[in-house]
């Protein structure tokens, strides 16, 4: 299989190893699903680290829709209806809720909205956003927010460059995005077996980043990056007054 450009940086991506498409981020508890028999092939950046699943790219929304993001996705991500959405209001209402009120907060990739409900039961002014749960909200119509966040996102997207172009679209210039996904490093390796539990084609975990390769998406659009955990990330251009505090322990 010949080399593809990396979808961050340009340079060359080799072919890494092959999965079936129904593996899943549930399988280290012991649930399988059955094989499908249909392979997803992953490519391995060496100058960035990026890993990604090249095949996706050609996917329409309703090939995601009909093919992962379907009545049987909560299998292999029960955790995405409450218990993380749950999870991610408490964090935010912690850090921010005393400034929530003069906020406008944007949850990109928000699914069903939970995030979003359970902000404004608090206070907030918060929005929901998902291309594949709510293809009916315009996204010309959303405007600009202080705050975006995209929680377990970035790693469902084939065009990374893309996904970045329409959250800094939604971003104040002085804006601020939290978002999460898990970071590869010492996860996968050239050369080596891709066995990582969250390189997982049947939740949609087609794009893994390294932090060489979220540091350069952030760079490539002009944003700093900050780091919570190998999984919390937040990204800005310039410190609004509001943040400040919570950027500098980023």
């Amino acid at each position: 299989m010949e080399p593809l450009a990396c979808p961050i940086c340009g340079a060359a991506s080799e072919p890494l190893d092959v999965v079936d498409v129904s593996k899943s981020c549930v399988e280290p508890s012991g649930t399988y699903l059955p094989l499908s028999g249909t392979p997803v092939y992953y490519y391995r950046c060496d100058t960035c680290g990026h890993c990604h699943a090249p095949e996706f790219l050609g996917w329409s929304p309703e090939d995601f829709r009909r093919r992962v993001y379907n009545e049987d996705y909560i299998r292999v991500d029960p955790d995405y209806v409450e218990k993380r959405p749950a999870v991610a209001a408490a964090g935010l209402h912690q850090t921010f809720g005393h400034v929530a009120s003069s906020l406008r907060h944007l949850d990109y990739g928000s699914g069903s909205g939970v995030l979003s409900r359970m902000l404004r039961e608090s206070g907030w002014n918060s929005d929901a956003y998902d291309p594949y749960a709510s293809p009916d909200v315009s996204f010309e119509s959303l405007g600009r927010y202080e705050l975006v966040t995209a929680y377990e996102i970035f790693e469902h997207v084939a065009d990374p460059h893309r996904l970045m172009a329409d959250i800094a679209g939604l971003l104040r210039e002085d804006g601020v995005l939290i978002l999460s996904t898990l970071l590869s490093d010492g996860a996968i390796a050239p050369r080596q077996r891709l066995t990582w539990w969250y390189a997982s084609p049947r939740n949609g975990h087609i794009s893994l980043f390294s932090k060489k390769s979220l540091t350069a998406l952030a760079t490539r659009h002009g944003f700093n990056l900050g780091g919570f955990s190998p999984a919390l990330h937040v990204m800005w251009k310039t410190v609004p007054a509001w943040a400040s505090d919570f950027l500098r322990t980023g």
